[in-house]
């Protein structure tokens, strides 16, 4: 493997600009949540203020009470104990529990999380850095995680579903005999092949099968894997959803930044509702309050004011916050310094600063992850020969396969020399026609845009032409972009990692970790 590449967010088209605002800090109130070692050191203060020993040892037991059925490291033991210790701090990554882990980007994003802990420990050795991976195991859209993409197969598994999906039983386990016709001639398929029969056993919960699979694949490397459907947890977050179901507060106290990030950037990536949380019962559905009482919508399950301040007095356990009460309950519960999360998240956690500072838990550092492409030396080889960069690959791929296309098109060149000559023209009777009656001014100035409009007529059928002219060349292109954007969409939004994995094993692990950037958010592109 040999990374021949690392392109900075800034440079690449489809990053949202929102994303490249905030790396730049132009978004205003956002500029000391960026990566950097001052930003830092500000953020180890601000959460040492404001992190109790007692919610220190709460974690610590609630840590070791959902880690005690797993193998553990000596590394993660010793990060376990660390986080009893007033001086230790923890990087934090979420995801779905997507079935065997779903896109690669999945095992990116932890990466990179256990090395901000690494660089951190580096410059500041008198604190301890702990990676934690939440488990999004009170998300209840099944449908969303129950699959996975290899190059050659989509695997899938069907449950009864509506609740939330860490409590899911696994029962279909079809997929793992169709997984095992695939891999089972791979250099590390074998290895695989036990990792997705140990986590996915009948009987198994989709929180089981992925603390497994999380813990097998990352434990050397200390990172602890955290599920926030924990009655000990939202113990300690009750006043903050009493608030919320009592005077809806963070969509109050939020919608002076979400109207402003919608003038400027458009539609916001989560709009806040009245309520903004969710009630568990066998499924997990919407509180809602009709102004007289208290729904949960879709049952028949109604609470007075009363009842339901009773209710999460008793069971805070049944009530599950949405996605954006998410962070506000990891960074209470959590003694945290930076979350790592991809464009869409930072983009919905940006809209929750001022919620923060509301309810008096310090906003994170925010770090959106790197991306990775893997690539055969093969498809670089054909890139190089047509003289392309693998960076055109993230541009406006329509307008340089238009380039390539008329590339020293003899008629092109007549065209936009004819067309250059047109424009002087004009200009000079424009000048002359704006001394004279008005209407022949504008007569003139119509029939230069008429004009001008037969030019790029003819300059599209041009290209229509050529297409069908050099439809092997257009032919190869399409398929090198295919190459890089398998579903055309980035590699690591469709590949699961046994992609990877198969042929290198932990190696690859290994290299990834290795080329990952924690100062700065890039696309390494890896030749293999």
């Amino acid at each position: 493997m040999k990374t021949i590449n690392k392109i900075s967010f800034n440079d690449i088209e489809s990053i949202p600009q929102l994303v490249k605002d905030f790396l730049n800090q132009k978004i205003e109130g956002f500029e000391n949540k960026t990566f950097s070692l001052d930003h830092f050191s500000q953020q180890i203060h601000l959460k040492k203020e404001s992190f109790s020993e007692e919610q220190r040892n709460i974690l610590s037991e609630v840590f070791e009470k959902q880690l005690s059925g797993l193998s553990l490291s000596s590394k993660q033991k010793e990060n376990l104990e660390n986080l009893k210790l007033p001086n230790t701090f923890t990087i934090t990554t979420g995801h779905q529990l997507n079935l065997f882990s779903g896109p690669v980007f999945f095992v990116y994003k932890i990466l990179q999380t256990i090395k901000t802990c690494t660089y951190l420990k580096e410059n500041f050795p008198d604190f301890n850095f702990v990676p934690v991976y939440w488990m999004a195991s009170e998300d209840h859209d099944f449908v969303e995680i129950n699959h996975f993409k290899t190059e050659n197969n989509y695997y899938e598994t069907n449950e009864k579903s509506g609740g939330p999906v860490g409590r899911i039983e696994i029962n279909d386990t079809y997929f793992i005999s169709e997984f095992e016709n695939e891999f089972k001639d791979s250099v590390f398929g074998t290895e695989l092949i036990l990792m997705l029969k140990e986590a996915y056993k009948v009987g198994n919960t989709l929180t089981q099968a992925i603390q497994i699979l999380v813990n097998r694949i990352f434990s050397e490397f200390g990172l602890l894997i955290l599920d926030g459907d924990s009655s000990e947890l939202k113990e300690q977050i009750k006043h903050v959803f009493k608030d919320e179901l009592l005077h809806f507060s963070l969509q109050k106290t939020s919608k002076e930044k979400v109207n402003l990030l919608t003038e400027k950037y458009g539609k916001v990536q989560v709009n806040p509702r009245d309520i903004n949380l969710f009630y568990l019962s066998e499924t997990r559905d919407r509180i809602d309050f009709n102004g007289q009482k208290y729904i949960v919508v879709d049952t028949n399950i109604q609470f007075t004011e009363e009842e339901l301040l009773i209710e999460l007095e008793n069971h805070p356990e049944r009530f599950s916050p949405n996605a954006l009460m998410r962070p506000v309950y990891q960074e209470k519960v959590l003694p945290n310094l930076a979350y790592i999360g991809g464009n869409a998240e930072i983009m919905y956690w940006l809209e929750l600063k001022d919620y923060f500072s509301k309810v008096n838990i310090p906003f994170p550092i925010l770090i959106p992850r790197n991306s990775m492409l893997f690539l055969k030396e093969k498809t670089l080889g054909k890139i190089e020969k047509l003289d392309l960069k693998i960076e055109d690959f993230f541009q406006n791929f329509t307008a340089i396969t238009n380039h390539k296309i008329l590339e020293d098109n003899t008629i092109l060149k007549l065209l936009e020399e004819k067309e250059e000559l047109l424009v002087n023209n004009f200009n000079q009777l424009k000048l002359s026609a704006e001394s004279t009656e008005k209407s022949f001014g504008n007569m003139v100035k119509a029939e230069e845009v008429r004009q001008l409009k037969s030019f790029k007529r003819m300059k599209k059928r041009l290209l229509h032409a050529e297409k069908i002219k050099q439809n092997e060349l257009l032919e190869r292109l399409e398929n090198l972009f295919m190459d890089v954007h398998p579903s055309k969409t980035w590699q690591e939004r469709v590949y699961n990692f046994s992609v990877f994995f198969s042929d290198y094993g932990y190696s690859w692990l290994e290299n990834c970790l290795e080329e990952m950037v924690v100062q700065d958010s890039k696309l390494i592109i890896v030749a293999i």
